[in-house]
């Protein structure tokens, strides 16, 4: 989408806003989806409207309408269509499937009485009617069964994995508790971004992450040459049990920040920020253990807890000098993870504290299931590893 349209489309919305208020929401519902489905079609044709372009790979052909019924209403939507073409934007039904598992979420705290007076108009805005637990049964057994049928959908060979786990608030018996929603990304030998897999539990963290691991494997995937995560709780001894014979590479974003914790005074932040960026951008691993042993003498006496540290840690993120020259970049950090997990808290701030384990595995499936959706559209993360031998 161009930027004329980008501001064309924001203008509109507001102008609705502004005369109809809340009353706009089916028209905004329109313009958005309808707008994300022209984009879809311009990226599969590979070229904008009216743009001429040597990468063009068919040609629009205008728009057919369909009437859906949703919370907020009857909306008919524009579907691009696209000559002589099978095409059919995924835009509408995977932006429907993400807000109904919010919706339904929301709905089962209202039912339980668990909720806020907050949760409760927010459940009926998003509604746009009063939601009985027989309704809110049957939408999440339907929702329930798409889920769990992709959380258990075979794998294959992933050269690279990636593991992080964020926390969400959880009521249990009463109480408010902190649940740990582990999550696994993959980059195939092919080059392909995938979300692996997803799991909620309240139990201890290291048979958390050993059953998920084992999960992960027992589901095919296999051939794995590199696990990159932060140093979680529980997760060392887990992948040692699990993927034993596998190399490890500790994220350098978030190791970078975990030494601020070790310098004694705020004056030397950036200089030992300095230091370790040095190793890390090191061209090989020679290089980079040797300037880390000079930087552990280096801080020795005015720094002995952080030259303590910088041993003991440090090695651990060096493991993808090990890797090719043009992979390196791609698994030296957990990042690409961090920003799917952005996206999650996003969504999940708006609810809470959730009603129970199941609702908010809920919610995240339905999220992750669509960022991997959106990757299987877009391009190949890192294609170089279809021709270099690892």
């Amino acid at each position: 989408m161009t930027h004329q349209n980008d501001y064309n489309l924001s203008e509109k919305l507001t102008e609705e806003l502004t005369k109809n208020g809340l009353g706009a929401v089916p028209e905004l519902v329109r313009v958005l989806i309808n707008n994300a489905m022209q984009e879809e079609r311009a990226r599969y044709l590979q070229a904008n409207q009216y743009e001429r372009t040597e990468e063009r790979t068919g040609y629009a052909n205008g728009y057919k309408g369909k009437t859906i019924n949703t919370r907020v209403g009857k909306i008919t939507f524009s579907i691009p269509q696209v000559r002589d073409s099978g095409f059919y934007p995924s835009s509408l039904e995977k932006g429907l499937r993400s807000e109904r598992a919010l919706t339904m979420t929301l709905a089962e705290m209202y039912v339980q009485g668990v909720s806020t007076r907050k949760v409760k108009e927010i459940t009926e805005q998003l509604c746009g009617f009063e939601i009985s637990a027989a309704q809110v049964s049957r939408a999440t057994a339907q929702l329930d069964q798409v889920l769990q049928e992709w959380r258990e959908r075979p794998l294959g060979e992933m050269m690279y994995i990636y593991l992080d786990a964020i926390y969400e608030k959880v009521r249990d018996n009463g109480q408010i508790r902190d649940a740990a929603v582990l999550i696994a990304t993959g980059i195939s030998p092919s080059g392909e971004r995938q979300v692996l897999g997803a799991s909620i539990s309240l139990s201890e963290h290291e048979e958390h992450w050993k059953s998920f691991l084992k999960s992960l494997k027992d589901r095919g995937m296999n051939g794995v040459k590199l696990v990159i995560s932060d140093a979680h709780a529980g997760l060392g001894a887990a992948r040692r049990a699990v993927l034993g014979s596998v190399p490890w590479q500790r994220c350098q974003f978030h190791i970078q920040q975990n030494a601020g914790s070790y310098v004694p005074r705020q004056s030397m932040k950036a200089e030992v920020a300095a230091d370790i960026r040095s190793m890390f951008n090191a061209p090989d691993r020679k290089t980079a253990e040797e300037s880390l042993q000079a930087t552990i003498t280096k801080y020795t006496t005015s720094a002995p807890r952080l030259a303590a540290w910088l041993e003991d840690s440090l090695p651990d993120s060096f493991t993808n000098f090990d890797f090719p020259l043009e992979h390196r970049r791609t698994i030296r950090t957990s990042n690409s993870l961090e920003r799917v997990n952005k996206e999650i808290r996003r969504r999940t701030n708006v609810v809470g504290v959730f009603p129970n384990e199941a609702s908010c595995l809920r919610l995240i499936s339905a999220l992750l299931m669509e960022i991997c959706e959106e990757w299987q559209l877009g391009k190949h993360y890192c294609v170089s590893l279809l021709t270099t031998n690892c």
